[in-house]
């Protein structure tokens, strides 16, 4: 008679070399695991390999956690049964026949992202909104700074007390987002594509850093929801005086905000970030919509300096007649890499990001974490963490 788990053959590939204090602990909690490693460098172009992954190489595993590389067909990979992607999202390989022709549970890492996107978030935000380019520009050049005219336009600064963000898209980034937000103060309002009427549809039931997030949805004032033009614009409308975009990409997210949009947020001269995918935002309406808040300064003088980030934060509460967007930061672009003669390079007030928001020294052990909950799970016959749900595309 035989006791304990089957055997399992984990297959990793990752675009980094092997963790192996990660390795040498899940050897130590599931000795039944055996691991084979390859690693798999990447070109600059995002997800796309230097070289194929051998179909063989798949042929015995019954577990894989990868970033991209998958099996060719489902032929190649007849033992496999679980797959854990170290992305928060699968829309890189939703063509793929693995994601298509096979009904192999899927997993991904949501959920560890939270904490240093949210700082990224938070750096580009008080990056704008208390003239960091201005302050940098007087170190460099020794300056103490006693220009009138710029230390009035420090004066101007307005703090986040009050101030309304909306969260389009309240996963695990926009919870932690939120609860940063809520510490300072700021109103929190949150975007969902399904109604989340009742206190149990408000908790987060995916992976969570411990003391990170909003576990049970309670930072929102307001929680608005819907998959038409009609709900969004709705949600928008609510004087929302910074954006954050943090909706998975699919067919239905795909361009989901364009110059509609970005008319109705211009009642606020709302700031943008979008850490998400450059794909989610009509890029071309967005570059608009910060020139022509730009060029407004521009032709109407103003004892507050409009030619800075941010700049007449605090006057345009008051002037709704001012047009466009007073900001964005952007991690991500359409396409990636951004070509260097691309017109969001020069679009003003934009801080642009080479899609490194959710990089940092805790990624690969949080994403080992997330796959570790569910191999527990497994072994114990219960309902894995963070499933991808093939027909919603996340």
């Amino acid at each position: 008679m035989g006791g304990g788990p089957k055997p399992e053959h984990l297959l990793v590939i990752l675009p980094f070399s092997a963790p192996a204090a990660i390795f040498d602990r899940i050897r130590r909690n599931h000795p039944y695991i055996k691991i084979t490693f390859h690693q798999l460098l990447f070109t600059e172009t995002p997800l796309k390999p230097r070289e194929q992954v051998p179909s063989e190489i798949f042929h015995e595993a019954t577990l894989l956690v990868t970033l991209s590389a998958l099996p060719p067909s489902p032929e190649d990979c007849p033992k496999l049964e679980l797959i854990h992607f170290i992305s928060a999202g699968t829309n890189h390989v939703s063509n793929t026949p693995i994601y298509t022709d096979t009904d192999i549970p899927l997993t991904t890492s949501s959920g560890i992202h939270g904490p240093q996107i949210a700082e990224w978030v938070f750096m580009t935000m008080m990056t704008s909104s208390h003239y960091y380019s201005l302050l940098h520009r007087w170190q460099k050049k020794h300056e103490w700074g006693n220009d009138k005219a710029e230390v009035r336009l420090l004066r101007s600064v307005h703090d986040k007390v009050g101030q309304r963000l909306g969260i389009l898209g309240y996963g695990s980034i926009g919870r932690q987002v939120g609860r940063v937000a809520k510490a300072l103060g700021m109103d929190v309002i949150a975007y969902t594509a399904r109604p989340r009427k009742t206190p149990e549809s408000k908790k987060d039931h995916g992976f969570i850093v411990p003391g990170t997030g909003d576990p049970e949805g309670e930072f929102p004032s307001a929680w608005y929801s819907g998959t038409d033009k009609k709900d969004l614009q709705h949600f928008l409308a609510q004087d929302i005086d910074y954006l954050l975009i943090s909706v998975p990409l699919t067919k239905q997210t795909s361009h989901l905000l364009g110059k509609e949009e970005f008319d109705i947020l211009s009642k606020r001269n709302a700031f943008i970030i979008n850490i998400s995918r450059g794909q989610i935002i009509d890029q071309p309406a967005l570059i608009t919509a910060l020139h022509a808040y730009d060029d407004y300064h521009s032709s109407h003088p103003s004892s507050i300096d409009g030619s800075l980030p941010g700049a007449l934060e605090a006057d345009m509460k008051s002037d709704t007649s001012i047009p466009g967007l007073r900001g964005a930061a952007l991690d991500v672009t359409d396409p990636e890499p951004l070509p260097p003669d691309d017109p969001l390079w020069d679009a003003p007030n934009c801080i642009i990001a080479p899609h490194v928001s959710g990089l940092g020294s805790a990624y690969a052990d949080r994403c080992f974490q997330v796959f570790e909950i569910n191999l527990e799970r497994r072994e114990k016959g219960e309902k894995l963490i963070n499933v991808v749900d093939r027909s919603r595309g996340y």
